[in-house]
């Protein structure tokens, strides 16, 4: 008897290079509501829910933020990505990747924080039909990362056991989901994360982007 891999990775700065466009469109949509907010202090956000990143944005400005304000943001943030994501372009080795995967008949579905609105670009650029594909947005679940709803439900789409899912994420968020769900994490530094970070997060292998991670797909399970 031995375990079958399956595998669910996040979207945004794991399998497309889209961190920064999603960073500079939150910065186009703060400062059209008049929100100081620095660049990099936005970076570290991204991947988390919006929730979550609405609650920190209380936090680090005092200001009073409503939903009808709440509301203007998002719809701010996915007019300004959409504009963004002409230059986004999958990560050396991603396409590769899940080729790998489908090639041994591992099973592999996507897991993003990202509504269909946003996450539809990152899809196009990257070759996914999410027809063929199991995706799982923001959309579709109760929370997003940190809890670890998104997982689950990819999870579920593969008829998987969590437990038997390698989660690969490039943030913070997505390690923690992972460690939440007993799934098991691994980073890739290809959205801006520190190895360290990754880590403590409960990264249990960190890699430099997907081309690093199929060059040791074995070392995490991935092989028939």
């Amino acid at each position: 008897m031995r375990i079958e891999t399956v595998f669910l990775f996040d979207l945004d700065g794991t399998l497309v290079d889209s961190v920064y466009q999603h960073v500079l469109a939150w910065k186009e949509a703060l400062d059209a509501e008049g929100i100081p907010l620095s660049v990099w202090r936005i970076h570290r956000k991204i991947g988390m829910s919006g929730g979550l990143f609405t609650n920190q944005l209380l936090r680090e400005t005092g200001l009073d933020i409503d939903p009808e304000r709440i509301d203007r943001l998002r719809r701010l943030h996915a007019e300004a990505y959409g504009r963004l994501s002409k230059g986004v372009v999958p990560l050396p080795g991603a396409k590769e990747l899940l080729a790998t995967l489908t090639e041994n008949r591992i099973p592999w579905a996507i897991a993003t924080s990202g509504r269909m609105e946003t996450a539809g670009h990152n899809l196009v650029a990257l070759g996914v039909d999410p027809d063929q594909v199991p995706v799982v947005t923001r959309d579709l679940v109760k929370y997003a990362k940190p809890d670890p709803d998104l997982f689950l439900a990819a999870a579920e789409r593969l008829n998987a056991p969590i437990e038997h899912a390698v989660i690969v994420g490039d943030s913070i968020w997505d390690m923690l989901a992972a460690r939440r769900c007993r799934g098991l994490g691994v980073g890739l530094l290809s959205g801006g994360y520190g190895t360290e970070e990754l880590e403590r997060a409960g990264a249990v292998r960190v890699y430099d982007d997907p081309a690093m991670l199929l060059q040791h797909l074995d070392e995490v399970g991935g092989r028939r």
